[in-house]
């Protein structure tokens, strides 16, 4: 802002919106997803299909026993079948 001279909202009227979901999946105990190969292969291919029209957030909550699986692209039907994708193979590793 100060070296342009423009507001928040005008430097923030340049960045696209993406649509984004977000995936609360119940697991028996919390986990690191980042720890367990399967999950985080799923996740690199889903962000690498993505590219720079997306991205994949998935972290454990820190006050219940969910995974939160959060996916935003610029197609919504992308967005979804994504993050539905990287839910199903948390839920199979944390049964």
């Amino acid at each position: 802002m100060r070296e342009t001279g423009q507001s928040l909202a005008e430097l923030a009227a340049g960045m696209p919106r993406f649509p984004q979901t977000m995936i609360n999946v119940k697991v028996a105990r919390s986990f690191d997803p980042k720890t367990v190969p399967e999950v985080e292969d799923t996740v690199q291919k889903v962000a690498l299909r993505l590219g720079d029209e997306g991205r994949v957030v998935l972290r454990p909550s820190g006050t219940e026993p969910v995974i939160r699986v959060m996916v935003e692209a610029r197609d919504e039907t992308d967005t979804v079948r994504c993050a539905e994708e990287i839910a199903a193979v948390v839920r199979r590793v944390a049964s």
